[in-house]
């Protein structure tokens, strides 16, 4: 005796939204604006490449960033933020750990494995802007920006890390600051990762030992 089936209902195939679609598509202008940056420069890449690139309408790139000083701010976000869960850094996972851990070094290392994550993506894009800031004064006004932003979140984060050990003697929380922007920057990577070769793993292991020597104070005289 055969026993008929019914046939599987597949549940309906939901569209995306409006919204959607738009996200989708601003995120693929970001994207393609990113790659040319980093590959051609600044002024290099016009409005018209990124809208061929992205395979959209040079007037939907207009439409939906008004200017290229715009989208190259929202490039440095697509950097820092990423593409798989765009997050900000205070809001990932590597951050929560960083604060939860009491040891200084072990944070540093939670630290720098972060950031570094970010430094790959961004280090690129910023070498090539620094480059146009000197002549274009909205490249510049964009990377200070930035600049500020990346100031003031390594401000927040020295006060997480000084409630794990006290600064190294003499040194105060704004020449500390500088410390980290320098050694957690995209200056020293682009150095020692791009021009002289240094691994990524080379360099975080580097940077958590300089970072703990330079700017805490030794775990003897923190204790």
């Amino acid at each position: 005796m055969t026993v008929a089936m019914s046939p599987v209902k597949r549940p309906p195939e939901t569209k995306p939204t409006r919204a959607n679609r738009a996200r989708a598509t601003r995120l693929r202008i970001t994207k393609a604006a990113y790659t040319l940056f980093c590959e051609r420069g600044y002024a290099g890449t016009t409005m018209a490449d990124i809208a061929e690139a992205a395979g959209v309408a040079v007037q939907t790139v207009y439409f939906s960033f008004h200017t290229k000083s715009e989208l190259l701010s929202r490039a440095y976000d697509f950097a820092v933020l990423g593409e798989d869960e765009p997050m900000p850094p205070e809001k990932q996972p590597w951050y929560a750990k960083m604060v939860a851990e009491p040891n200084v070094t072990k944070a540093l290392r939670h630290l720098v494995e972060g950031v570094g994550a970010i430094l790959r993506r961004a280090t690129p894009l910023d070498t090539v802007v620094r480059a146009s800031a000197g002549s274009d004064s909205e490249t510049a006004r964009v990377r200070a920006l930035h600049e500020r932003w990346r100031a003031e979140g390594y401000r927040t984060t020295l006060e997480f890390l000084r409630s794990k050990s006290v600064l190294r003697a003499g040194l105060k929380p704004e020449r500390a600051t500088h410390l980290l922007l320098l050694y957690l920057g995209a200056d020293v990577y682009r150095v020692l990762v791009h021009d002289f070769g240094w691994t990524h793993d080379a360099w975080v292991d580097w940077t958590v030992e300089t970072v703990a020597q330079e700017v805490f104070a030794p775990l003897s005289a923190a204790s």
